[in-house]
């Protein structure tokens, strides 16, 4: 929802704010080593690992380190389920890893983002473990001169790709936006939208990633633990991203609406466009709308209470794909994840978005 009114269809009522292939466990599957640099040590071990983060043994070879480009054939027990975390440890000292992954829906994991470890003794949280070296790419800053200025949010499809709501840039003369490392970069025109289902796309040079998955499967129901993560009330609350945790209440969006999710947890303006993610960390939805209380009190003489909407991950998948993308998917199976886990998984791709008039 950006900060600033925007015009809308439903005026009275909102305040605007592909199945995986299934395989059988215990099956082998491929690392692939996508860094540039050689890897001394290849750890896959099954989600979660504990208390104490044990990356396990090496599963290479002291004198046979993992080429780059090269693969390795990993086979797992076959009581050991469906969702791994990966490690490849690199001769120059940089780690690369890939967590929760579904290797029964995905057979070949390339690993690519590195980054230098803790200090030892000290086990990676998720927000710190893909994250790459910021891309040697100029900063636009703020132009704080600017006379009408909103305020959205957004996260990670692709390399350099933004996902957002249509109506948290429509009508911007510069888009600019803070990413989870702190620079400010900029949105390069022209943007591919879809006024339907409000939603656009944003080319943002400089984000190497991650992209956050979208759920491939089972599909959502009612009652589905789900959290919306965004930029809410800029100016007014602090500048850090916000959490908020619901379930998903209906199918459907305002009046019937197939496109959408009726959703309880809590949004504000600001957090348009942001991810709506599940507990197991796969994008279910796109922080759309919530619906205008007062309007309704006025209307029906009854206060609505929290009744929020997000676009539908299937459709912003749809969208994505007719814009020429092949976004990540994932199957959303196996234990949920805790809403802190959550929260580091959307921090590293979720993005502040100022729309400058």
């Amino acid at each position: 929802m950006p900060v600033m009114p925007h015009p809308f269809r439903l005026a009275l009522l909102l305040l605007l704010l592909t199945p995986g292939i299934a395989f059988a466990q215990g099956q082998p599957f491929h690392v692939v080593n996508r860094t540039g640099v050689p890897a001394k040590e290849l750890n896959a071990v099954r989600t979660p690992r504990g208390t104490a983060s044990d990356w396990g043994r090496n599963l290479l070879s002291p004198d046979r380190p993992l080429a780059p480009g090269g693969g390795f054939r990993v086979n797992p027990a076959e009581a050991a389920g469906c969702r791994f975390d990966l490690r490849l440890v690199l001769e120059d000292g940089r780690e690369a890893m890939l967590q929760n992954q579904d290797i029964c829906a995905n057979r070949e994991l390339a690993l690519e983002a590195a980054s230098r470890p803790l200090p030892s003794g000290k086990p990676a949280p998720a927000s710190a473990a893909v994250v790459p070296p910021p891309p040697n790419v100029p900063q636009q800053q703020p132009n704080r001169e600017a006379r009408n200025v909103s305020t959205g949010s957004g996260f990670l499809v692709a390399p350099d790709r933004v996902l957002t709501n249509q109506h948290v840039v429509n009508g911007c003369n510069r888009i600019v936006m803070r990413t989870p490392d702190g620079r400010w970069l900029g949105a390069v025109p022209p943007a591919r939208v879809d006024a339907e289902l409000d939603l656009a796309l944003l080319a943002v040079p400089g984000l190497p990633g991650p992209a956050l998955p979208f759920r491939g499967g089972p599909a959502v129901r009612r009652g589905d633990g789900v959290i919306a993560y965004g930029f809410p009330l800029a100016g007014l609350l602090s500048s850090d991203a916000k959490l908020t945790r619901g379930e998903v209440n209906g199918l459907a969006g305002l009046a019937n609406n197939p496109g959408q999710y009726q959703i309880s947890a809590e949004v504000q303006p600001g957090n348009s466009g942001g991810p709506l993610i599940d507990m197991h960390g796969n994008i279910v939805g796109v922080v759309v709308s919530k619906l205008n209380a007062q309007r309704i009190a006025r209307a029906t003489g009854d206060i609505a209470q929290n009744i929020n909407f997000a676009v539908k991950g299937e459709a912003a998948l749809t969208f994505l794909r007719r814009a020429g993308l092949n976004p990540q998917v994932a199957d959303s199976s196996g234990p949920e994840r805790g809403a802190a886990d959550i929260g580091e998984i959307a921090n590293r791709s979720t993005l502040f978005i100022r729309c400058e008039r």
